[in-house]
């Protein structure tokens, strides 16, 4: 058993990850003894991230707020506090917060041969405002 204690420190998204201000908390990293990534995110109003696809796939569960969610090919989608997302192995899409909204999320993910994400372009859709 392992117990980490309160007082990570917030990091700023990555530009080449994210559009706008995004901050993160690791709050699992892949070990010897587990692959298991979980990362908690804020979102300003109209932040998001760029496309991505996971090795292993991703949960996202809504912490706070009102965001965004859309998988290649298909319309963007509103998600709130309390929904749980599951996007499938390989699966490209991106999500962030509303055009007026904060948005948080515990991000979970599994690393596959040390990799945890596949990175593409910015995201250009629009959404409804």
């Amino acid at each position: 058993m392992y117990i980490t204690r309160i007082g990570r420190d917030s990091e700023q998204g990555p530009q080449d990850w994210f559009t706008g201000s995004v901050w993160m908390e690791k709050v699992a990293e892949p070990s010897e003894s587990s692959p298991v990534s979980a990362l908690h995110v804020r979102f300003a109003p109209g932040a998001r991230t760029a496309w991505h696809a996971h090795p292993a796939g991703q949960l996202l569960y809504v912490l706070d707020g009102v965001g965004v969610v859309q998988q290649r090919g298909g319309a963007p989608q509103e998600i709130r506090a309390g929904d749980t997302i599951w996007t499938d192995a390989g699966e490209w899409h991106w999500h962030g917060a509303g055009p007026r909204t904060f948005m948080t999320h515990l991000a979970v993910y599994q690393a596959v041969d040390g990799a945890t994400a596949e990175w593409g372009e910015p995201v250009t859709t629009e959404y409804p405002a």
